[in-house]
């Protein structure tokens, strides 16, 4: 199983979309997916109560402790050994040990931030937390950052942004849009891969060198869709340590233990 973590201390950064849309996107390509929704809000959760029954089967892990309560592990927080990718939606304020906790979790890091300087200079400070306090210095994660709900993609705010990045060696992968749609996706607990794809051409392109990197790096059995455009790796030996044979993903779902969370 591999695991894409996507975080940021800065609340409003537009974490849920993208752990949503990255789900959604994986689940499309019948992988087997999870979500680990650890923010007390439970937004990711709440977005799988109401997908669809059509939809692509997603498990959902409540992994946030209840309120007041102590942070034990939950037993809704157990996520189907069967699953290939989770992607987890960390809460904002993430540090100490759950941070360090979530990196350990983590193949994959993507860290969201949203286009003011406040938010930038929240994401710079908490890139620095990442590796001097959060194990990333040493974790086997990947990292990047990308710009999210932004609303004019011209806008020169992420120059420093940029630069400090550059100077860690970590790529900033795309603009992602304020658009309606992802508001429309969260509200039908889908993904913009799953919706009207004549309406959603400008979100899945921006979309694209998130998943580009990710699929670029990720073990992956299934060819590319005609309107992805990712790299299939399916014939590489470099990951076919990661794949002992297929499985039967019908059986999995229909067996109940893959399935929405209720």
């Amino acid at each position: 199983m591999l695991t894409i973590l996507v975080i940021n201390s800065k609340g409003g950064s537009g974490k849920t979309t993208l752990a949503t849309n990255l789900a959604a996107y994986y689940a499309s390509k019948k992988i087997l997916t999870a979500i680990m929704d650890y923010d007390p809000q439970g937004s990711s959760i709440q977005w799988l109560r109401v997908r669809p029954d059509d939809a692509q089967k997603i498990h959902g892990a409540n992994a946030a402790p209840a309120k007041g309560a102590v942070p034990l592990r939950s037993t809704h927080a157990w996520v189907p050994l069967e699953t290939e990718i989770t992607i987890i939606d960390a809460p904002a304020g993430t540090k100490g040990l759950l941070l360090q906790e979530l990196v350990r979790k983590a193949d994959f890091i993507v860290i969201p931030v949203a286009p003011s300087a406040i938010d930038i200079h929240a994401t710079a400070d908490f890139i620095k937390e990442l590796f001097l306090f959060g194990g990333a210095r040493t974790s086997r994660a990947k990292i990047a950052v990308v710009a999210n709900r932004v609303r004019n993609s011209s806008s020169p705010v992420y120059a420093t942004l940029e630069r400090f990045l550059n100077s860690l060696k970590l790529p900033f992968l795309s603009r992602i849009s304020d658009s309606e749609n992802y508001l429309h996706g969260v509200e039908k607990g889908l993904g913009v891969f799953e919706m009207d794809p004549a309406a959603t051409v400008a979100e899945r392109q921006e979309l694209m060198p998130m998943l580009t990197w990710l699929n670029g790096q990720l073990p992956n059995r299934f060819a590319a869709r005609l309107d992805d455009k990712v790299q299939d790796l399916e014939g590489s030996r470099k990951f076919a340590a990661f794949r002992t044979g297929t499985q039967n993903v019908t059986s999995l779902i229909t067996t109940g233990k893959f399935r929405n969370y209720p």
